[in-house]
């Protein structure tokens, strides 16, 4: 019998607080839901809803380098988390957020006043090496400490997965998003035509994606448009194309019309 792979900085992390179904208001809420005005309209995360309008990004900074593209990114985070006195921050997986990560590893912040949440995961086990929590932990929480770490239990599949998350997610505000783009335009596990991209509440089970593995949980576009700040990374060559379509709003990184763009030179075409 085969055992799995032990992490003993992963097995402290998940001792941590987890998406484990507690109550909280839903993106989107039942008829007879409290959360819903008096003439039944949606009222999703307690605030107002962003006006969606296709095709304008408008926010998109040209940085020379990968590594000065990192450093930009670090410092806006530092600084929010320095000057909120809490902090729920999104993670991503991909190259860019994690030499972002990194370098927010070697900084002396106020760990103790940020609650972690993540854009997606893979549908496999959090010491996959496919892993977005994996990738994280080893580069990021296993020095910073923070209050609460709130993984994707996406290990037991996208519906289960995304149900659990759905009211850790709604309980409050976003405040601080970290993306990142593949070369088709796609953001955190939102895809160019999957019907994932329609999902109405907060976290979404996505399946057939085009890169492996398949199956995955997804925070949903409508809670990517209602946090607070979006800040997409870019780095690569093969980005160009992706950052093409998507300030013309047709990939789905680009549908996120208040995000503020970190794009490194190589990908800016």
């Amino acid at each position: 019998m085969t055992t799995s792979p032990r992490f003993p900085e992963l097995d402290e992390l998940q001792a941590l607080p987890f998406a484990d179904g507690s109550r909280g208001r839903k993106c989107i809420h039942s008829r007879t839901d409290p959360g819903r005005s008096a003439d039944g309209a949606a009222v999703a995360l307690g605030r107002p809803r962003r006006a969606h309008n296709p095709g304008v990004v408008r926010s998109f900074t040209v940085i020379p380098t990968p590594d000065e593209l990192a450093a930009r990114a670090a410092a806006i985070v530092a600084e929010r988390v320095r000057g909120a006195p809490r902090t729920r921050l999104v993670l991503a997986g991909g190259t860019s957020p994690k030499r972002c990560y990194a370098l927010l590893s070697d900084m002396e912040l106020p760990w103790g006043r940020v609650t972690i949440l993540f854009g997606d995961e893979r549908c496999v086990p959090p010491w996959h090496e496919d892993s977005n929590y994996r990738m994280a932990a080893e580069t990021l929480l296993h020095k910073a400490h923070p209050a609460t770490v709130h993984r994707m239990p996406a290990e037991l599949g996208p519906e289960e997965g995304a149900n659990a998350y759905d009211p850790i997610v709604a309980a409050a505000r976003l405040d601080l998003v970290l993306l990142g783009i593949g070369p088709d335009g796609h953001t955190a596990s939102l895809f160019p035509g999957n019907a994932a991209l329609n999902a109405q509440g907060c976290a979404v089970g996505v399946h057939g994606a085009p890169k492996p593995p398949p199956e995955r949980v997804s925070l949903t576009l409508r809670a990517l448009r209602e946090a607070e700040r979006v800040l997409v990374l870019v780095s690569g060559a093969d980005k160009v194309e992706a950052v093409r379509k998507a300030k013309a709003g047709t990939v789905p990184a680009g549908m996120i019309e208040h995000a503020e763009w970190l794009v490194a030179r190589e990908s800016a075409g």
